[in-house]
């Protein structure tokens, strides 16, 4: 069975949430829209800044010449640039771009509850998975960065 990648995760979430906020706008639905028009367009720097962390992790990913794909295993431990102050920069930017954009749709507590749900995904699933996989590679070098460095902030 393919798995499925953090990036489409995100993907698929924010079209949920777009699809969700859509129908609650066109026929009314239990969990409304919180935020008004043109308050939630303050979330839209929130949301870019979350989508240039997690691209700015890719990138420096790139740069090491190590394996960005989650379930494969990683050939080098990265802890410089954005990995000095996350674990995990490009979640964190997934995260904040995912509540961002539900403020940007209104805030509806569906659209928060979606966020939330990708926030547990990813912490439980795919954290959980490449911290074992990290442990068993680098072995005391990784538990010396986790001792330095926070898994989100």
């Amino acid at each position: 069975m393919k798995k499925l990648l953090p990036p489409v995760l995100f993907a698929l979430f924010v079209s949920l949430m777009a699809l969700i906020c859509w129908s609650q706008t066109k026929w009314g639905g239990a969990s409304p829209h919180n935020v008004l028009r043109n308050y939630n367009l303050l979330a839209i720097p929130f949301a870019l800044a979350g989508l240039m962390l997690a691209l700015t992790g890719s990138r420096l990913f790139k740069q090491k010449g190590t394996n960005i794909m989650t379930f494969d295993e990683p050939d080098v431990l990265v802890t410089e640039g954005v990995f000095k102050w996350s674990r995990n920069p490009m979640y964190l930017g997934f995260v904040i771009a995912l509540f961002s954009t539900a403020i940007l749709m209104g805030a509806a507590y569906s659209s928060l509850a979606i966020a939330v749900l990708f926030l547990l995904i990813t912490d439980r699933w795919y954290i959980r998975f490449e911290e074992k996989v990290m442990r068993k590679k680098f072995g005391a070098d990784y538990d010396a960065y986790c001792s330095r460095v926070r898994r989100w902030i």
